[in-house]
């Protein structure tokens, strides 16, 4: 297919007007205008993109980006190399951050509910950012906290009594620890995410709020490799997925 193809669906499919967000979304970098292969990971790091060239990739699509609001614009040091071996390889880069987060089908949040099983009833907070939901049958923060170690392959940190049932839940991926306070006033028993910060332990606590931080890129693994899948599925480009570890 045509990058320009792809561009245009991409934008259409995930809603990407809709968003205020701190990053450029959709193409970021031009690269040739035929594509083949995509390659799909979470970050678009020096070793995802070296990766993504030797696949032969005609396009990558990641999650995290570049040129973040407020970071600093000159093209030096490490920027230079990623970008020089984009442009060199004629790679194209796509990214997608808030879009991708909270995609009905493809999203983050409802990837991660589908491997931890998570009970999906509806979203809350700015844009809509997070989702939240009641368990059939309750669970303990500790099976809870289990199952994610088990699937994510990561053990997650905790904030509260591991024996404290749960009926409700909420999360959002990545980096969303200020949606605590929203989920709080949701009536949740307990709140995953990515991250937490130093401020966030004393809320949880106060607020009888259970907290997990499953890790960012540990959460955030799932919609990008649900976006490549589909787009293979839809218009036959080959698809590779290339998780490059993160212990954050």
């Amino acid at each position: 297919m045509l990058r320009i193809e792809l561009e245009t669906y991409l934008n259409q499919y995930l809603d990407v007007s809709r968003f205020r967000d701190y990053c450029p979304n959709g193409l970021q970098v031009e690269g040739r205008a035929e594509v083949r292969t995509i390659v799909t990971g979470v970050t678009a790091s020096l070793d995802l993109v070296r990766a993504a060239v030797e696949r032969g990739a005609d396009a990558l699509l990641v999650h995290h980006g570049y040129f973040w609001r407020g970071e600093d614009p000159r093209v030096t040091g490490t920027r230079r190399e990623r970008l020089a071996l984009l442009l060199k390889k004629e790679l194209n880069l796509f990214a997608f951050h808030l879009p991708l987060d909270v995609h009905p089908e493809v999203g983050n949040n409802m990837q991660l509910a589908r491997v931890l099983e998570l009970p999906y009833a509806g979203r809350f907070g700015d844009q809509d950012l997070g989702a939240h939901g009641a368990f059939a049958r309750p669970i303990t923060l500790g099976e809870l906290a289990r199952r994610i170690a088990e699937r994510l392959e990561r053990a997650p940190q905790i904030i509260g009594n591991e024996t404290k049932p749960l009926h409700r839940v909420a999360w959002c991926t990545g980096a969303a620890q200020n949606y605590l306070e929203d989920a709080v006033r949701l009536g949740v028993d307990a709140f995953i995410s990515g991250e937490i910060s130093e401020q966030t332990v004393h809320l949880a606590r106060e607020s009888g709020v259970a907290y997990i931080a499953a890790g960012h890129h540990a959460t955030e693994r799932y919609g990008i490799r649900a976006l490549g899948e589909h787009l293979a599925a839809r218009f036959g480009v080959a698809h590779h997925f290339i998780d490059i570890a993160n212990p954050v």
